[in-house]
């Protein structure tokens, strides 16, 4: 798959979590279930395109997603995206990775990623929650919303990443 074709792939993600999907969440759990569907792509990047791919990826609309929501610190979420995303394709890009092994990746990431991002908010005294009602309130259900999408998306995605990285095999030199 070209980078062109991932791109808008992760952007439609971004369109699909940012408009179609609060619509959808009854209201009661908007505030609970933070979808991270970009996010999971750029995982999916990391594990079967490159680990470059997978930070350009995440630093681009990490910083997307900080520019539209207007977060308190510019920029949070494009390093912890690229950064976690970079580590995970430095430690296990280009292994044969099953699917239980890939869904456990995505969440270990996303994990690392909401709690990142809690940490920060911590340590800038922008939320004064507890790390233990954060992970309760809103981390685990995220992180369950997150391993759905990932299953859903699983085998369309490996296909068509592992389409440009199957190489035709080679004549005989006999």
């Amino acid at each position: 798959m070209k980078m062109q074709s991932i791109v808008l792939l992760t952007l439609l993600a971004f369109l699909v979590q940012t408009s179609l999907f609060p619509w959808l969440v009854p209201a009661a759990f908007s505030d609970r279930l933070l979808p991270h569907f970009t996010f999971v792509l750029v995982l999916y990047a990391a594990l079967y395109r490159s680990r470059h791919a997978a930070l350009l990826l995440g630093a681009g609309f990490g910083l997307l997603q900080d520019i539209v929501f207007r977060g308190h610190l510019l920029g949070l979420h494009a390093y912890a995206m690229g950064l976690i995303a970079y580590l995970i394709g430095l430690l296990l890009g280009g292994r044969r990775l099953t699917m239980l092994s890939a869904l456990a990746i995505v969440a270990i990431g996303s994990l690392l990623y909401d709690i990142a991002v809690y940490y920060v908010y911590d340590v800038f005294r922008f939320t004064s929650e507890p790390l233990a009602l954060a992970l309760q309130h809103h981390i685990f259900p995220s992180l369950f919303l997150q391993l759905a999408f990932a299953l859903a998306v699983y085998i369309p995605i490996r296909r068509a990443f592992e389409g440009k990285s199957r190489a035709k095999p080679a004549a005989s030199a006999d």
